[in-house]
């Protein structure tokens, strides 16, 4: 089982924080070059200085906004351009929330949720899968939510775009597999970010009760399932989505 990237190109967006940005310094830390990207140009600097230090690879930030599909094209061109190849590996982990209950959600509420979390990630599949097809390798990594698996109230809109994300995954990877290219998802449980943080010790110990394990997960558990999934050891694993959330939903 390769767990060293040398020569492989990925790309990680949403990799400013959270769980995008360990997986970002864990491919970088195998060698590979890491493009990972955040919504502005300070926070692409940032992205360009954690990594940058890290591994063989030539890594770096770009900035791309999710929420702005009609930059996709320029940016995959330049950032294959800045790298020296086209990518290997894609890593769509930008995403965000809009909670509302769904009687009182708002029309952008809808469609910014949609269009970050669900559309995004399609087009950038789109916009990578040539190279991947004309090299007869390459891996596709959604990362999705055990909430797109079992729904949450005042989540329609985020429940809806992840559970697409697995849809989409499934019928992507049939017609991938036949040129050795996978499409997988990760979907994480109750992980410990930024955002998770600012929830206060009553909600995070009702939270703790739901999790058969008893604790909540880290980046860097969902940074080795996508690494797995990225590797020579899963070259026969498509369609799936691994769970990664502690027992709280066994598939």
């Amino acid at each position: 089982m390769n767990f060293n990237f040398a020569g492989k190109v990925v790309l990680v967006t949403g990799a400013s924080r959270g769980i995008g940005k360990t997986v970002a310094e864990e491919f970088a830390k195998l060698n590979a070059t890491v493009i990972g990207t955040a919504t502005s140009e300070s926070g692409a600097q940032a992205v360009t200085e954690s990594l940058s230090a890290l591994g063989e690879g030539k890594s770096f930030g770009m900035v791309l906004n999710a929420l702005q599909p009609e930059t996709f094209a320029d940016f995959v061109k330049a950032a294959e351009e800045k790298a020296g190849a086209t990518i290997d590996i894609l890593v769509n982990n930008a995403g965000i929330t809009r909670d509302n209950l769904f009687m009182r959600m708002k029309d952008e509420e809808w469609d910014q949720v949609i269009s970050c979390n669900l559309t995004a990630a399609a087009k950038l599949a789109q916009l990578t899968m040539r190279g991947m097809m004309k090299k007869r390798n390459g891996r596709i990594i959604n990362i999705t939510s055990i909430v797109g698996e079992t729904g949450n109230a005042g989540q329609c809109n985020y429940a809806a775009s992840k559970a697409g994300i697995i849809g989409f995954s499934k019928s992507l990877a049939k017609e991938l597999a036949p040129r050795n290219v996978t499409v997988n998802c990760v979907a994480p449980g109750f992980i410990e970010t930024d955002m998770t943080s600012v929830l206060n010790e009553n909600i995070q110990a009702e939270l703790l009760k739901s999790i058969p394990m008893g604790t909540m997960g880290s980046t860097a558990d969902i940074a080795a399932a996508v690494l797995f999934l990225a590797s020579d050891g899963a070259r026969y694993i498509t369609g799936t989505t691994l769970d990664v959330n502690g027992g709280m939903y066994c598939n």
